[in-house]
């Protein structure tokens, strides 16, 4: 797809690349071939929009995301996928609350297609910045506004990488909700953690530090269980997309490897912390 995207060209909009597109230029190669442009524009523009699709093809063939970061719109990042899959990285952490320093990150899990690795506070959460840097691409969903932030403040770094957030591609398809909520939109079943969200992680964190190992094993895979199906999430999202195109480009086949979580849900833990979270809320006189 992106070697069909014409919109991170400066002067090009989605009415000019839906112009262009209309016009049967489908690709970088079909605009630079085709005298069509020449009849679409100026003269000038017309020879700005070659130079700039050959500055193109050669940052595409040195695998230059960062260029593309840099030059296309926000909400069309999602192009960036099958090019780059291979520089990308799924990211999802969890904390104590929402606000640092007040609160931590309590774990961290990178998903990159294949390899699952989680950090942990007080174990080997000072390995992920170097793990994290051998990546040139991060997914997250509402990473924009939570997990980058947060962890930029808490680790006083800053993450370079392009950054797709899904919850704005999502949400331009007509999913609105959190992420469990777009992964039952799309057929995703969680199993013995359905149920669980972000204050449950917290509350297992707690648990945890209160002396129970379990908390923590199920707390990682709630966490593992929330980077991994970003993968599906992000296929769909893409195919769906390009669905929506006036233009014929392949679809990426759904991810069908079966990801093996490596921590244990705890049923009997969770269903000690959903009690104690009732017992919480109806002290409040809310209602769970």
């Amino acid at each position: 797809m992106l070697s069909s995207t014409f919109c991170h060209i400066p002067q090009v909009g989605e009415r000019t690349e839906w112009r262009i597109w209309e016009a049967g230029i489908w690709t970088w190669e079909d605009a630079l071939a085709s005298p069509l442009l020449d009849t679409l524009f100026s003269r000038s523009l017309a020879f700005h929009l070659r130079s700039f699709l050959e500055r193109s093809l050669l940052r595409l063939e040195e695998e230059d995301i960062a260029f593309f970061g840099e030059h296309l719109p926000g909400r069309e990042l999602w192009r960036l996928f099958p090019e780059f899959r291979h520089q990308a990285v799924f990211l999802d952490i969890e904390t104590t609350g929402l606000n640092p320093p007040e609160d931590y990150v309590t774990a961290i899990t990178l998903f990159d297609g294949y390899r699952i690795k989680t950090f942990i506070h007080g174990m080997n959460l000072r390995d992920f910045l170097e793990e994290v840097m051998a990546y040139r691409f991060i997914i997250t969903f509402n990473g924009k506004c939570f997990d980058l932030p947060f962890l930029e403040r808490s680790l006083r770094v800053r993450l370079p990488q392009v950054h797709l957030d899904l919850r704005y591609v999502m949400k331009s398809l007509g999913f609105s909700g959190g992420l469990k909520a777009c992964e039952r939109a799309i057929g995703i079943d969680r199993g013995p953690l359905r149920g669980v969200d972000g204050y449950t992680a917290v509350l297992l964190w707690r648990k945890y530090q209160d002396g129970c190992p379990e908390a923590l094993e199920t707390l990682l895979a709630y966490n593992v269980a929330d980077t991994v199906n970003l993968e599906r999430l992000m296929v769909f999202a893409y195919n769906e997309k390009v669905r929506r195109l006036p233009l014929s480009r392949p679809l990426l086949p759904e991810p069908r490897k079966r990801i093996l979580i490596p921590y244990r849900v705890h049923e009997e833990i969770l269903d000690e912390v959903f009690f104690e979270r009732l017992r919480m809320l109806s002290r409040k006189g809310e209602v769970w």
